[in-house]
């Protein structure tokens, strides 16, 4: 069983590391922040294999906090170990500003050379990642990262400042830092300097311009680009800023003699998803596309997809059910339609690779069966 500690657990990376550290078998996580009374602390410092040590100042009331709350932290830390015998594995979360001289950066810096000598004195291994701009879920916004302060405010409908917007920045998610984290656990720690953690490089107006998108989905329905992993990571941090209110939304619905019909979500890289609820006997459809293509998918009821090649007067008909999780291709030049032969709704998944545009929509009415055998429309 491996001893981990946690300092600064009440923080944005310690709660992220110490949620994931806790699903790892043969762990024991201790988590230590502010309010924890120096007797638990004192113990934990003395059980633990590991320590990751997050706790510092980044952003005090008067520069002098730097010192205090980094390198005097750091120092007093140190000295228990060495009171205690103890030289574990140290863990530190430092930042790209320990290159630079202003307060905080030269305090960061300070407290890698606290925690250098300590393990050159005791044996003890050392880890320093010099972190990036760090973003992620449950960073407090209004404080040191302009990621949590822009989803905050445009998750809630409030206004952002934006002092340069081609200032470009370095940002790296919390999960991949959480996950260099916990691959120190398993690794030899002599054996190699800490990784490079991927990050990638915006601008505050790109950035901006990226969370407004999300924030306008709920309206347009636009996905970004997921292939993307950025977007992935910065798309699940905004929202976890947003309203309870916000989780809920109502899709605009089409109604006519036929049923209902609503689009859910729409993406220029994978088309359009959209869903309808058919009337018993009524049939959708009867048209066909030159490049567009479609797929069926019936999640309720009993319906017959019918299809022909426009050229041909060979009909293909497939029966399906909710229950049968069948999947239909529908190919350019076949003109198609899916009739309900139900008793009830015929509720239909549709996805289209091209987002519809009513200016070149690529449908053109052709019914599927003769006129004298074509079910109502």
């Amino acid at each position: 069983m491996i001893q981990v500690l946690v300092l600064g657990a009440d923080g944005f990376l310690g709660r992220n590391l110490a949620v994931s550290l806790k699903t790892l078998a043969g762990v024991q996580v201790a988590s230590i922040d502010v309010h924890t009374p120096e007797a638990e602390r004192d113990h934990a410092l003395q059980q633990a294999d590991v320590i990751f040590h997050l706790a510092g100042m980044n952003r005090p009331t008067h520069p002098d906090e730097f010192r205090k709350g980094n390198v005097e932290l750091t120092a007093e830390l140190c000295g228990k170990l060495r009171n205690f015998g103890r030289a574990p594995t140290l863990v530190f979360s430092s930042s790209i500003q320990a290159a630079l001289d202003n307060p905080y950066g030269t305090s960061k810096r300070e407290a890698e050379e606290v925690l250098l000598r300590f393990g050159a004195d005791n044996g003890a291994a050392i880890r320093i990642y010099r972190l990036r701009n760090v973003f992620g879920k449950w960073c407090r916004p209004d404080y040191n990262s302009v990621v949590a302060t822009f989803c905050h405010h445009i998750a809630n409908d409030e206004g952002i400042q934006i002092s340069d917007p081609a200032r470009e920045l370095e940002l790296v998610y919390v999960d991949d830092v959480t996950q260099a984290f916990l691959n120190e656990l398993s690794i030899p720690f002599a054996s190699h300097a800490p990784p490079e953690i991927p990050f990638f490089k915006i601008t505050l107006g790109d950035l901006a311009g990226r969370i407004q998108s999300f924030h306008d989905m709920r309206h347009n329905l636009l996905a970004p680009d997921f292939a993307v992993p950025f977007n992935q990571q910065l798309y699940a941090t905004y929202l976890s800023y947003g309203p309870d209110a916000a989780r809920h939304q109502q899709l605009a619905v089409k109604s006519d003699q036929r049923g209902r019909l609503a689009e859910f979500i729409k993406s220029h890289h994978f088309g359009q998803i959209f869903i309808s609820r058919t009337r018993p006997g009524i049939t959708r459809g009867n048209h066909y596309h030159h490049t567009k293509t479609e797929k069926f998918f019936v999640v309720e009821g009993r319906g017959v997809i019918r299809m022909r090649p426009i050229q041909s007067s060979a009909v293909l008909e497939y029966r399906v059910r909710g229950e049968a999780f069948q999947v239909i291709d529908i190919p350019p030049g076949f003109t198609h339609s899916i009739e309900n032969i139900g008793e009830g709704d015929l509720v239909t998944l549709f996805w289209a690779d091209q987002i519809f545009d009513p200016d070149r929509p690529d449908t053109y009415f052709l019914p599927v069966l003769a006129a004298a055998e074509s079910p109502a429309i």
